[in-house]
């Protein structure tokens, strides 16, 4: 699902052969912005949960692997969910993206790309990324990305670890 000629990603549905993706993006430098790096048996069940997701409707949103180009390697994950917002439910996302491939942009194409993927899927009007505040990286992937700042907001995740994040939120309909 390339975007366009010029991007420097293609969105590929995940599927059962991305588990050990799943494991790679586990690290803990990865997850230490999301309370760690998660148990083999949640491992299990969030890859259980991406393949359900990307073989439902594409309304109720989709996960996918990132892949580079021209280099065809797959670089990491970023999806797209309906998640209940302030009274509304809305569209949210979230990446990852392997240590050796960042700094190089393939978040901020990634998530340009999945902006135009749950645009098209067509339920909600918004998508929102919440990042840690002090993930300066997330961050800057969502200002790049064209996404307008709504402000901090408190947050559980995973469920027990408290965080504050940024409420970061792109109008799919513009």
């Amino acid at each position: 699902m390339d975007t366009s000629s010029s991007s420097p990603v293609r969105l590929e549905p995940w599927s059962e052969a991305d588990a050990g993706l799943l494991r790679a993006l586990n690290a803990p430098e990865l997850t230490d912005h999301l309370g760690g790096p998660e148990p083999e048996e949640q491992l299990v069940r969030r890859h259980a949960r991406y393949v359900a997701l990307s073989a439902g409707a594409p309304a109720s949103g989709r996960m996918y692997r990132i892949v580079l180009l021209p280099e065809e390697a797959v670089v990491g994950s970023i999806g797209f969910w309906v998640r209940a917002g302030d009274g509304e439910p809305v569209y949210e996302t979230g990446w990852a993206v392997l240590p050796g491939f960042q700094g190089r942009g393939v978040a901020t194409a990634a998530t340009r790309a999945v902006a135009v993927e749950a645009r098209a899927a067509g339920l909600h009007r918004f998508l929102h990324a919440y990042p840690s505040t002090e993930n300066a990286a997330s961050n800057a992937v969502c200002r790049k990305a064209g996404f307008e700042l709504l402000g901090e907001r408190d947050f559980e995740y995973p469920p027990g670890h408290p965080m504050v994040c940024n409420d970061w939120r792109l109008d799919l309909a513009s």
